[in-house]
């Protein structure tokens, strides 16, 4: 049995929760519904999950949640039965996808005809508001849409706010995704030997993930040595050598569909680190903890920018994408820059109670040889943040 199966969370509880902040949205922004394509959404408002990583590609579901009504899930083909007793749901549909490949020369024909139900459920339920919330649609069923009447606003929006603030089965929810990967983490740690690939490093990870019932990963980023210098890049059949780093970003979706985001930075063999290594260690580790600690409830993204850890200069080129961000069913808003990007990316906000973030270091300097990666997933609380993430730190860890 998974982990999924052994889960304690309260699913119909958890449901009626993320439904119930999707309708308070849209009462707040007077909408009389929304259309959900984005795979995490339908996920967030519904809890039916199918071929996740295909319909990130190929728009084959959504689903139709009207503010004062019912909420309709439009499923691929033959999928229908995968959403039986699923309480919230009122009906299930086969939807008309939105894809040339699937459509060929009739795919204008099939966008018009998806428009048009669209259309007519608007008219059924909204109570005469056709303000209707998409988060993700190609032109052309936009504009067919419009060309029914019906008005489209940002669900983009909408839904990154429904799912800001997680309650206490969403928090169970991502401590036991964290788990299946944490488990994944130690088994990549006992795994790891010179002479092997990245890619069969990474293999452990994945294999522990899906034996528990976790579902997929959305990135490869674990490299070793100088691979880790410049980051992003993702792993291959580099061979690891004794002595390397070895630096992954678990980017995880767990059981129960939630993200667990860790970030690890390890020394391959049975080698003592460098002075380097453990002075780049050294800098990242106190780069997260001086971050970590500035997390509580009413603070501003902003101030969190400002009284953020100061980089050294050589490490400031090679600096991370962002110092905090959201996390959810994925990555999420809210999301957080260093100073010398705030002019150009930073937007401001607050820390609130309920949020689950991630708090990011990397340390490497142009023309190093190698990079340090950590990262830890807590929960904002009203005094500061609890851990998530329990995972050993260290350039080798104590299992």
């Amino acid at each position: 049995m998974t982990a999924y199966h052994h889960s304690k969370v309260d699913r119909a509880g958890l449901r009626r929760y993320r439904l119930d902040r999707i309708r308070r949205q849209l009462r707040q922004r007077d909408y009389g519904g929304a259309l959900l394509l984005d795979p995490c959404n339908i996920r967030h408002a519904t809890d039916v999950a199918n071929m996740q990583v295909w319909a990130l590609h190929n728009k084959c579901r959504y689903v139709y949640v009207a503010t004062e009504g019912p909420v309709i899930l439009f499923d691929y083909g033959c999928a229908r039965h995968l959403s039986e007793g699923y309480e919230l749901l009122g009906e299930t549909r086969t939807a008309f996808p939105h894809t040339y490949f699937t459509n060929g020369g009739r795919h204008g024909e099939y966008i018009g005809n998806f428009a048009r139900e669209i259309a007519d459920l608007v008219r059924q339920h909204g109570g005469g508001n056709k303000r209707l919330a998409v988060d993700k649609l190609d032109p052309p069923a936009v504009h067919a849409l419009e060309r029914e009447g019906v008005t489209i606003t940002d669900g983009e929006e909408l839904m990154e706010w429904a799912r800001t603030i997680k309650n206490a089965d969403e928090v169970l929810a991502m401590k036991e995704a964290i788990a299946a990967c944490e488990a994944g983490i130690e088994a990549m740690w006992r795994a790891l030997k010179p002479g092997m690939t990245e890619n069969e490093l990474w293999a452990h990870l994945h294999a522990t993930n899906i034996a528990k019932g976790g579902e997929w990963i959305e990135c490869r980023l674990l490299t070793s040595g100088e691979r880790t210098n410049p980051w992003f890049q993702e792993c291959s059949d580099r061979v690891i050598q004794k002595g390397d780093i070895v630096a992954f970003d678990t980017d995880l979706i767990g059981p129960n569909g939630y993200c667990a985001d860790i970030s690890r930075s390890w020394v391959a063999g049975d080698v003592a680190p460098s002075d380097e290594q453990r002075r780049l260690y050294g800098v990242a580790i106190d780069n997260l903890h001086h971050n970590l600690g500035l997390v509580k409830a009413g603070l501003s993204f902003r101030e969190f920018t400002e009284r953020s850890f100061k980089l050294p200069a050589e490490f400031v080129d090679r600096r991370y994408s962002c110092i905090m961000h959201g996390v959810g069913l994925c990555d999420e808003y809210p999301f957080a820059v260093y100073p010398q990007d705030w002019q150009r990316w930073g937007f401001d906000g607050q820390f609130e109670a309920g949020m689950t973030v991630c708090i990011e270091a990397l340390i490497g300097a142009v023309g190093g040889k190698e990079c340090v990666k950590i990262e830890q997933q807590v929960l904002v609380t009203e005094m500061g943040y609890e851990l998530l993430s329990q995972a050993p730190l260290g350039l080798r860890p104590e299992y």
